[in-house]
């Protein structure tokens, strides 16, 4: 926990709210299924990087009217939860938040996640 203000009860509150003993993690997996891949825009960029594509990009405010739309011949280098690295041909590289990514274009298969059933 973040002390923000300054409180002078604080480090007594915290010695008193610390358990004893670290809670214990149960060596089975409870029962539950196992961990399954989702499939986020990231993380099916992730499974085609270095794949060439069209990427497309929109952005809500444009230095020119009308000039709000962007779209990068390149290949995905890493994707995470809020951006993407494109690199192109030229050697160029972009790091785009991913709240502009609109679609991508491939001329070749993708891979995806297993759709069978666990």
């Amino acid at each position: 926990m973040v002390q923000y203000y300054w409180y002078p009860g604080f480090q007594q509150q915290q010695q008193m709210q610390m358990p004893a003993t670290p809670p214990q993690i149960p060596a089975s997996d409870g029962g539950r299924p196992p961990f399954r891949e989702q499939s986020y825009i990231e993380n099916i960029l992730r499974l085609n990087r270095g794949k060439p594509g069209v990427f497309h990009f929109s952005f809500e405010h444009a230095i020119e009217p009308g000039k709000n739309t962007l779209a990068i011949p390149g290949m995905v280098e890493a994707a995470g939860r809020d951006h993407v690295i494109l690199s192109t041909a030229a050697g160029k590289r972009y790091l785009i938040p991913m709240i502009y990514f609109d679609y991508a274009e491939f001329n070749e298969e993708l891979n995806y996640f297993n759709q069978q059933p666990m």
